[in-house]
């Protein structure tokens, strides 16, 4: 049993997706991580902060660590973060010239929010596919059925007959543009040093910065380590999407309702009715879209982060940022296998 619906031993198969918890997963992170350390030799190397034997030995290390994960959780119970901890070891194994140059001007900040940077960039990738995927599944119902008839409702109630065009319009329209926005969204590292001045590098700071960066595949760009914009802003598309689907969702459990106007397959029996066949993949959606749209409260309060970096705004996102992803997952997961299993819509 888990504290997580997400990675529960049995509730995962309708609220998880297998496909994206592995970026969640400590060993994603610590990949990550070793990734940024990697990058930020190799970017000071070039610029002669530190020798480029040393930047290779790092990168070298770096690719073939496997850290001792005990030793990381305990260390951050103490430290509030793993960075420590994981730095000494890696000191420990490049060697005690090299250990000179490795996390050179950096802070854990930096390591963490670049980690999580790296692996957001490959998820929305990946729901930018899932979504291309879901309108394709509309599109097919259009091509099957839109000319059918549906009564159209206005405020639960009755209003005038619609053809099924008019509501698949409605649950296509949003998918474009998030897909469009998630092909937009900019990935930013972050670097900034112990207070965001990136103070250790002197007048080479914003070149190797821009070096970092592109190392790594991100966007260049000054450090957001108390401006949390960049959470904000995923956070948001990511329960906007989830809202939207919750919207079909909606729509097709309340057709399911009134019936005659939509056919299912791979609705959920019931244990005391077995004539029934539930429309759970749209009720989660709903659940989805609501769980969201409640957590982003929460990470819009990380953006009330004090001075130059705060452990509690900081610690916050930790908690809400992948559960609002993992929802989104199973949002578009879900969705698609419904438009899918849809196999009648309105009326002749």
């Amino acid at each position: 049993m888990t504290a997580s619906p997400f990675d529960h031993p049995f509730l995962s198969s309708l609220l998880g997706d297998d496909e994206i918890a592995p970026y969640f997963s400590a060993e994603a992170d610590i990949r990550a991580m070793l990734s940024f350390e990697a990058a930020l030799a190799k970017a000071e190397a070039a610029h002669g902060l530190i020798p480029a034997e040393a930047a290779r030995r790092i990168a070298d290390t770096c690719a073939a660590f496997s850290p001792d994960v005990s030793s990381l959780r305990s260390a951050t119970a103490r430290d509030g973060v793993v960075v420590p901890d994981l730095i000494d070891q890696l000191r420990t194994a490049v060697g005690e010239e090299a250990a000179k140059s490795l996390h050179c001007g950096a802070t854990s900040q930096d390591v963490i929010d670049t980690s999580l940077m790296i692996r957001l960039k490959t998820v929305v990738f990946l729901f930018a596919g899932r979504l291309s995927a879901i309108a394709a599944e509309l599109d097919v119902l259009d091509g099957q059925f839109g000319q059918n008839r549906l009564m159209g409702h206005t405020r639960m109630q009755a209003a005038i007959p619609i053809t099924v065009t008019d509501r698949l319009d409605a649950w296509r329209a949003p998918l474009a543009t998030y897909r469009d926005r998630l092909t937009e969204q900019s990935f930013p590292v972050q670097f900034g040093g112990a207070a965001g001045t990136l103070d250790k590098l002197g007048s080479q700071a914003a070149a190797i910065r821009a070096s970092l960066a592109q190392e790594l595949g991100l966007t260049d760009a000054p450090q957001w380590q108390s401006g949390r914009l960049p959470i904000a802003d995923i956070a948001g598309l990511f329960a906007s999407i989830s809202g939207s689907l919750g919207k079909m969702g909606q729509d097709i459990a309340l057709l399911a309702q009134a019936g005659g106007e939509i056919e299912i397959s791979g609705g959920g029996t019931s244990s005391a009715m077995a004539h029934k066949q539930n429309p759970v993949s749209a009720e989660v959606l709903v659940s989805l879209a609501r769980f969201n749209a409640t957590l982003l409260s929460g990470v819009h309060q990380s953006l009330v982060h004090e001075q130059e970096r705060s452990g509690a705004a900081w610690t916050l996102e930790w908690l809400l940022l992948p559960q609002v992803t993992m929802a989104t997952a199973a949002s578009l997961r879900l969705a698609g296998a419904l438009a899918g299993n849809i196999k009648r819509l309105g009326t002749a």
